[in-house]
């Protein structure tokens, strides 16, 4: 008698959280002895793929060098972090370097435009640093400028852009090497109210196609259109909403 096997049916489970960022005990010590100055002190953080996430904290609480750790623009006294499961914390300047190029994405408060450059040269320019050719360059260029907004202002100089249009360029060249993470300080603070609303309408679609946003902000209104807002002080994080 033929022996029947049993039917297995295919269930597909949700994939689990990916942890983009990990952070184990980091601290940044800045002097010795009696001018010590623990600017991050023991921070533990997770930040998975996908979230929205800002710092909030007041001056000196330690959110712009926890800022510059996370973009691999400064490394920790101690600690790990795992950018994507790799430990950064202590690569040569030469691979923070590459990392930055590769990896993450900066929008600042001032937009750090290059006056003699088209908007689209601009863009242009994280894909150069990465041996990207120029035939390339220019059409993932189009696609970052197009993204935001700023498909008729491709060859406009700085100059000839307003502030919020000059920091959608800002994003644009962000973003425009498909970064693992954005990071944004304080971007809408040199902006009006009108022009802020569109940069955080830009951050939310692209947090939409699933990229991984963190913010640091001192604007509450801001912060609150985030998904997240992890408080700092004193060097330490006291609220992880």
């Amino acid at each position: 008698m033929e022996q029947l096997q049993p039917t297995l049916t295919t269930i597909t489970l949700p994939a689990p959280e990916e942890t983009v960022i990990k952070l184990e005990d980091i601290y940044k010590i800045y002097g010795s002895g009696n001018t010590e100055v623990k600017a991050l002190a023991g921070v533990n953080l997770h930040i998975q793929r996908g979230e929205y996430s800002a710092i909030m904290g007041a001056s000196g609480s330690g959110k712009s060098t926890m800022m510059n750790i996370l973009g691999c623009l400064d490394s920790p006294t101690s600690g790990n972090y795992y950018l994507n499961g790799d430990n950064v914390a202590s690569l040569s300047s030469r691979q923070l370097a590459m990392i930055r190029n590769q990896r993450i994405g900066f929008v600042f408060q001032q937009f750090h435009l290059l006056p003699q450059l088209s908007a689209l040269d601009n863009v242009m320019l994280p894909m150069k640093y990465g041996g990207i050719d120029d035939q390339e360059g220019k059409k993932r260029g189009i696609e970052a400028l197009t993204k935001v907004g700023l498909e008729n202002r491709l060859y406009n100089k700085p100059n000839q852009l307003s502030g919020g249009q000059q920091q959608r360029v800002a994003i644009a060249r962000a973003i425009v090497n498909s970064p693992l993470i954005l990071l944004a300080d304080e971007p809408t603070g040199a902006l009006d109210s009108q022009t802020t609303k569109d940069v955080m309408n830009i951050f939310a679609d692209l947090n939409q196609e699933a990229m991984t946003i963190i913010l640091v902000t001192h604007e509450h209104d801001v912060a609150e259109q985030t998904r997240r807002i992890i408080h700092f002080k004193d060097g330490r994080i006291i609220d992880n909403e």
